[in-house]
Parts: structure tokens; sequence; C-alpha cells
């Protein structure tokens, strides 16, 4: 199983993808945006919406809901985008994650988090870090960095390089005509 031993009092945002609640370590989130329209970006995988621009600097964002098999994300007065900081191959990059809510920050002591069930999930486990127990309410940890291969993060740098060196390249065209 590739879930990571939790032996620390961490902090976690939870946001809701559809009824569930998920959960990532703060430290890997940089901010929360409101809904914006992303442009889409020709030739990436499906979970992918497009890119949006972030203080001068190109995200790709990700519908969540799609990455994990629902229905594509509706816009709604709680959408948002939580722009996060991924980890692969010792790269780092950011990339913002489209939630139907976010919900709240709190800690969890390892004592309230357990392991992924190794059955009867419809999540794949190993994107699962643990499931914390908070009141009634159970909450899916996500180990971020491996809910994106490194095959699907390469895919869409690629893709949105080739793109965006397109589209400057069908501007600077239409500048000199």
């Amino acid at each position: 199983m590739a879930t990571v031993g939790i032996t620390e009092t961490t902090q976690y945002l939870t946001f809701k993808l559809a009824e569930e609640i998920f959960a990532v370590d703060v430290a890997k989130v940089r901010e929360i945006l409101d809904y914006t329209p992303a442009t889409k970006v020709p030739g990436t995988p499906e979970f992918m919406r497009g890119v949006i621009n972030v203080r001068g600097n190109v995200v790709p964002v990700v519908d969540m809901r799609l990455k994990f098999g629902l229905s594509e994300t509706e816009k709604n007065v709680d959408t948002c985008i939580i722009v996060m900081e991924i980890e692969f191959d010792e790269d780092k990059t950011v990339l913002g994650a489209l939630a139907d809510s976010v919900q709240e920050v709190f800690e969890l002591e390892p004592n309230q988090i357990e392991p992924p069930p190794r059955l009867g999930t419809r999540w794949k486990t190993e994107f699962i870090k643990g499931i914390g127990k908070r009141n009634s309410e159970l909450i899916i940890i996500l180990d971020i960095d491996r809910v994106f291969s490194s095959f699907d993060l390469v895919s869409m740098q690629e893709t949105m390089s080739t793109s965006l060196q397109g589209a400057s390249v069908e501007k600077h065209q239409e500048a000199v005509q």
C-alpha cells in the first residue's frame, strides 16, 4: 500500500467534490481563488480545463472531479480554484485545482487518521494518505503529489508550452501583417 505514515499533527485545507470531503496539507496550498474561466489548451488531457493568469504566471487548471472519475465541475457561487505546488521528480509545478467549495483549515492529530481501506473505495488508494476522522465526518486526505503522475504533469507542461508558443507565433505573424 502506498500510504505515508502520518506521525505529526498537520494542518489541512478541506474542500468538497460532489458530496465527499477531501483534504490537502496546507503546506502545499499557495492560495485560493474565486472561480475564473480557464483558457482551453488544445491537446491536453480531459481533466485539464485550461490555463489562467495568476499574477503574470500561466497556471494550468485541473478539474479534480474529472480526475477522480466524477462529472465535470459546474460553476456556482462556491466554486473555487485551489492553487497548489506539486512535487514530482524533484521538480515543483504550480497548478490550480478546481473544487466545488473550500470548507476550512484545521489540524488533525495522527490518532485521528487511519490508513485508507484496501477494498471498497472508489478512489485509487495510492492517491490517499489516510482517512481523517473529525466529529462524525470522514475526510479523505490526499497525497496531492501522487494524484498527478509525472506523465500527467509532463504531458500538461509540454502541451501548454507547445500551444502557447504556437499562439505567440500566430500573434507575432498577425502583428507583422
